[in-house]
């Protein structure tokens, strides 16, 4: 049984930064991908960030790019989302994600998610 367990949302004031990690579990992945989505209020989820387990290949969503970095501890079996410079509409629930293609979308193992609020 895969599981994915996030930690280390919070409240954070804008300009601040969090560091997300993701233990995974139930198998290995080596030919996977672990990503992050958010989810707003009122919007749909979206992808941040994806990185493939072997070769640590990283993908970013343009609102991502500069400001976010996804790496992963292959002997923790933990993936990591390092937030810079937030902003108010980085707001929302993180989940992390498992797949066997590094795809924007339809992965197939999900966490609960965390909660990042950054506000003022």
């Amino acid at each position: 049984q895969v599981q994915l367990v996030e930690s280390g949302g919070g409240l954070v004031q804008p300009g601040g930064s969090l560091r997300l990690s993701c233990a995974a579990s139930g198998r290995t992945f080596d030919n996977y991908a672990l990503g992050w989505f958010r989810q707003a209020p009122g919007k749909e989820r979206e992808f941040v960030a994806a990185i493939t387990w072997s070769g640590g290949i990283t993908y970013y969503a343009d609102s991502a790019k500069g400001r976010f970095t996804i790496s992963r501890d292959k002997d923790k079996n933990t993936v990591y989302l390092q937030m810079n410079g937030l902003k108010p509409e980085d707001t929302a629930v993180y989940y992390c994600a498992a797949n066997q293609v590094a795809t924007m979308r339809g992965y197939e193992y999900w966490g609960q998610g965390t909660q990042v609020t950054v506000s003022s």
